[in-house]
C-alpha cells in the first residue's frame, strides 16, 4: 500500500507539472506562420482552430449602421488565449493578436425549440489583426468566405478600421461588449468610458 500511494503521489506531481509547462504556451505568439508568404503584402492565412480560442462574448442581430430588412445573425467573438493573457495581466493587446468574429445565421423553430433563435450555419468570418510590422495603421481587417482559406486585407480607410478606431472602447477594440475584459480594461486605467455613450454611427 505504502508503495502504490507513492505512486499515486508520483503521478499526481507529474500530471500538474505538466499542465503548468503547457500553460506556459498560452502566454506565446503562435509559432506557426499567419500569412501567406507567396505574395508580397501576404495573405491572412484562415485560422482553422479559433473555437478552441478564449471565447468573449456573442451578439445578435447587432448592426452599427442599422437599415430595414437586413438578415440578423449571431456573432460570436474569439480571440487566442495567449494574447488573452497578455491583455488580462497589462491592459495591452500584443502584438499578433487576432480577434475572430464567427457569423452563423439564426433559426427560431426547430425540434424543441419554442421562442428565441438558436445558431445555424456558419455566415463568414470577420477577423482583425493587430500587426505594426506590416500594416502602417497597425489593425487591419479581413473578411472570409464560409469556406475561404485565405484573404486579403481590407484597402486602407475602410469602413471596419474607420468605425473601430472612432468607436472601440480599447485601442481598435470592443471591449465594451465584452463583459469579461471590460474590468480589467477599466483597472488599468486604458478604459474610454465616453465610447459607451449611444451614438449615431451613420
Amino acid at each position: 500500500m505504502g508503495l502504490l500511494f507513492r505512486l499515486r503521489v508520483i503521478r499526481q506531481v507529474q500530471v500538474v507539472a505538466t499542465v503548468a509547462v503547457g500553460g506556459l504556451n498560452v502566454d506565446q505568439p503562435p509559432s506557426r506562420p499567419i500569412w501567406r508568404p507567396d505574395r508580397a503584402k501576404g495573405q491572412l492565412l484562415r485560422p482553422d482552430d479559433y473555437r478552441e480560442w478564449m471565447f468573449l462574448s456573442a451578439g445578435y442581430g447587432m448592426n452599427y449602421s442599422p437599415s430595414p430588412g437586413s438578415h440578423e445573425m449571431f456573432t460570436n467573438v474569439f480571440v487566442q488565449s495567449w494574447a488573452y493573457q497578455k491583455f488580462v495581466s497589462s491592459g495591452k493587446w500584443p502584438e499578433q493578436t487576432m480577434f475572430v468574429i464567427d457569423e452563423r445565421d439564426a433559426q427560431s423553430k426547430g425540434s424543441i425549440n419554442k421562442t428565441g433563435h438558436f445558431q445555424t450555419d456558419l455566415m463568414g468570418l470577420a477577423v482583425e489583426v493587430k500587426d505594426s510590422s506590416r500594416f502602417p495603421e497597425t489593425w487591419a481587417y479581413f473578411a472570409f468566405d464560409a469556406d475561404g482559406k485565405t484573404a486579403e486585407a481590407m484597402p486602407k480607410g475602410n469602413s471596419c478600421w474607420s468605425c473601430h478606431d472612432a468607436h472601440a472602447a480599447v485601442e481598435h477594440t470592443f471591449v465594451q461588449f465584452y463583459p469579461t475584459l471590460k474590468p480589467v480594461a477599466k483597472k488599468f486605467g486604458v478604459y474610454d468610458e465616453k465610447r459607451e455613450q449611444v451614438t449615431d454611427t451613420k
